[in-house]
């Protein structure tokens, strides 16, 4: 069999691919984790959905992840009385918390009293992905006056984005906690948080979560980037979601955060997804434009766990299409000897514990051996985290009794999750590591792998074993 790529796919769901047929044919084209995005479509459309995948997974025989993307405090304006305006150049507009009066030409609604609790005078405001431009000339509890930077049209609902200003909003509104409980009955896999702007905002979802998914820290603000050490160090997960990222910081500096937050999360052996208009124009073309191939290659390159599709996927004209193309991609790049040499060049030293040792170690007996592959028995997912830290040569099979293990680390770079049986002793879990790794194809008789596991069995995050085996 060809061996997966490394890194993994997260495609989104929507209306261009909500019946089985297309759901199957994402899967066989490489997706790894389905995104549900909570942002559109019924509590009905996602179940069915999700029903599909689970039913999916079972007919292909391998662990299929599934992510709950929440929608976040999206702050908007109100409507206008003729449904659009035109703002112009330095002009004074106005922003209130009267929603009953429908806006004009002079004034709108921001039915958001916490923008206005933390404006001041000299901010800027961005509407409508970033086209147009306020800054704030005189700022009071309930309204602001602003003046015109940038100008046009402006429609009703628009979204509005406060660069460099930390709202004090809660990262989960009503609508967030309806879903992300409806979401936890159905069992979801790992729980997107949208708009995070400090390790706070993280700790409140995990106490609703109460281990029952994974947390995906969604960084698209700035604020986000100021606390990324302290938010790295609380979630499980990270998404560079570049689109929101993009209005509100300016274009250029955009890759090289992406790179930081990619190094950030490697060191740390957190999973990061690459996010947002990675093939955007396969929207509505059947193949991407070389920049857009090129940005999801330079994610691989950099070592990103995962590479992601929106709209592409969720409402294009060629959705299955999309995945096909990223992970020939995928595939194209990591063959590349350069890839390899980029990963070993951007290697990073271990933190001082047992589990980053073993880890450590496992990557050098496969380098000094050759190893065939390299097996991760683990209950709650941390031995084979540790191991895909290293971004080691040799494949790596996650080996685990949990079910909801397995869907989790479909979302990690290199790991191919396997649903097993518990087991009592070292001699137990050689066996079934050598069995699972024959009968997968990663390896043959008389090949090396390499185990890591913790003692005593069933404890998570306690990997403290390193073991080499080869089949007879």
């Amino acid at each position: 069999m060809r061996l997966p790529c490394n890194a993994k796919i997260v495609a989104t769901l929507g209306p261009a691919s909500a019946d089985r047929a297309t759901i199957e044919a994402l899967a066989r084209a490489g997706a790894d984790v389905f995104r549900l995005n909570f942002s559109h479509g019924t509590h009905a459309d996602h179940r069915k959905r999700l029903d599909t995948i689970r039913d999916i997974e079972a007919s292909l025989g391998r662990p299929i992840g599934v992510l709950l993307d929440l929608q976040g405090p999206k702050l908007r304006i109100g409507t206008f009385a003729e449904g659009k305006v035109r703002l112009a150049e330095g002009e004074i507009f106005r922003l209130d918390l009267d929603r009953e009066r429908p806006g004009d030409g002079s004034r709108v609604a921001l039915p958001h009293p916490e923008i206005f609790a933390a404006l001041k005078p000299g901010a800027d405001l961005l509407l409508d992905d970033g086209k147009l431009r306020l800054t704030v000339e005189t700022a009071a509890p309930d309204h602001a006056l602003t003046r015109v930077v940038a100008g046009g049209w402006l429609s009703d609902r628009k979204g509005v984005n406060v660069p460099g200003v930390v709202l004090p909003l809660s990262a989960l509104t009503a609508k967030d906690r309806a879903d992300l409980d409806f979401g936890l009955s159905l069992g979801v896999d790992w729980v997107a948080l949208s708009f995070v702007q400090r390790a706070e905002d993280i700790t409140e979802v995990r106490a609703l979560v109460q281990g029952r998914a994974g947390i995906v820290a969604k960084l698209e603000k700035p604020a986000a980037i100021d606390a990324l050490d302290a938010i790295l160090a609380e979630t499980d997960a990270v998404m560079v979601a570049r689109g929101d990222l993009g209005v509100e910081l300016p274009a250029e500096q955009v890759p090289a955060i992406q790179k930081r937050i990619v190094r950030a999360c490697r060191r740390l052996g957190k999973p990061v997804i690459v996010a947002t208009q990675m093939l955007e124009s396969m929207i509505s073309a059947p193949v991407p434009t070389r920049a857009e191939a090129s940005d999801v290659a330079t994610a691989i390159y950099d070592g990103a766990d995962a590479v992601m599709l929106s709209a592409e996927s969720a409402s294009g004209r060629f959705p299955v299409e999309s995945v096909a193309m990223m992970d020939r991609i995928i595939a194209r790049t990591e063959a590349d000897p350069y890839c390899r040499e980029a990963l070993d060049a951007s290697h990073t030293q271990p933190a001082a514990n047992i589990a980053d040792a073993v880890g450590w170690a496992a990557r050098s007996v496969a380098g000094l051996l050759d190893v065939a592959a390299m097996v991760a028995y683990t209950s709650s997912g941390a031995s084979a985290l540790r191991m895909a830290r290293e971004r080691p040569r040799a494949p790596i099979i996650g080996i685990t009794p949990s079910r909801g293990t397995a869907r989790r680390l479909t979302l990690v770079w290199g790991v191919s999750p396997v649903v097993s049986r518990e087991v009592e002793n070292g001699e137990e879990m050689t066996e079934i590591a050598l069995k699972t790794a024959g009968d997968l194809g990663f390896a043959a008789p008389g090949q090396t792998i390499v185990i890591a596991a913790g003692l005593p069995f069933g404890s998570p995050g306690s990997t403290n074993l390193l073991r080499i085996a080869q089949l007879s």
